[in-house]
């Protein structure tokens, strides 16, 4: 099975993200052991060189850790430190931005918060 990639991002990050989704998501928990490099690379159909460089990128925030001889593993805390992670990115990319905009459009605080709301009965 071969899965696309976004041309739009290096694919290292992409699977780094990858490896994250899998940590948040309980797919790979804490100390248990990552696809190795090349399994990625076969996968993804890219160069070993390449996924190395995504897990890489884990290893040096502390998410992945080396066993000597046996691959990577999850580090314990690794879930817990990339929701705060991934929460700050929400806020920047997301919040920030939508109340930017709602301040651009005349739409007030409480007023952001009713289409917020609206929304969850939306779901």
């Amino acid at each position: 099975m071969t899965v696309t990639m976004d041309d739009s991002r290096p694919i290292f990050v992409q699977i780094a993200e990858r490896i994250e989704d899998d940590i948040i998501e309980g797919r790979l928990p804490e100390e248990s052991q990552v696809p190795s490099t090349n399994q990625f690379a076969s996968f993804f159909q890219i160069n070993p060189a390449t996924a190395a460089k995504g897990v890489n990128l884990l290893v040096d925030e502390n998410i992945l850790y080396k066993k000597r001889g046996i691959g990577m593993f999850v580090s314990t805390g690794a879930r817990a430190k990339l929701m705060e992670k991934r929460k700050e990115l929400f806020y920047e990319q997301y919040v920030v931005s939508m109340i930017r905009e709602a301040e651009k459009l005349g739409i007030s605080r409480e007023q952001l918060t009713d289409l917020i709301q609206r929304g969850d009965r939306t779901q």
